[in-house]
């Protein structure tokens, strides 16, 4: 079992910057990939960026360079820096880990953090 606690969402205004946080359960090093999702209204939920480690960092081509994965090793928790925040960015995020589980590979979700970006 892996729980994941989500923080740091808020509101913030158009050109803003925001981190929200997600923190682990387990030692980071035993997740194959850990990342961040987000769904909007109406809308599927889509990823925004994930570590998987060993291989690389992730990113959706909206980021386009405005966001920053990072991690705390120690504190087994991984931060995405979120800047020049837009309206379209507003939605729930939320913190995904992929666990290699036996014979399977199982993904945990946070229960979500909202980001509005308006003014």
């Amino acid at each position: 079992q892996v729980q994941l606690v989500e923080s740091g969402g808020g509101l913030v205004q158009p050109g803003g910057s925001l981190r929200v946080s997600c923190a682990a359960s387990v030692s980071i090093f035993n997740i194959r990939a850990i990342g961040w999702y987000r769904q909007a209204p109406g809308k599927d939920r889509e990823l925004v960026a994930t570590f998987t480690f060993g291989v690389r960092t992730n990113y959706a081509a909206f980021v386009k360079g405005r966001f920053t994965l990072s991690r705390d090793n120690a504190k087994n928790t991984v931060y995405l820096q979120m800047n020049s925040l837009q309206p379209e960015d507003t939605a729930v995020y939320y913190c995904s880990a992929e666990k290699v589980e036996g014979p399977s590979i199982r993904r945990y979700w946070g229960q979500g953090t909202q980001v509005t970006v308006s003014s």
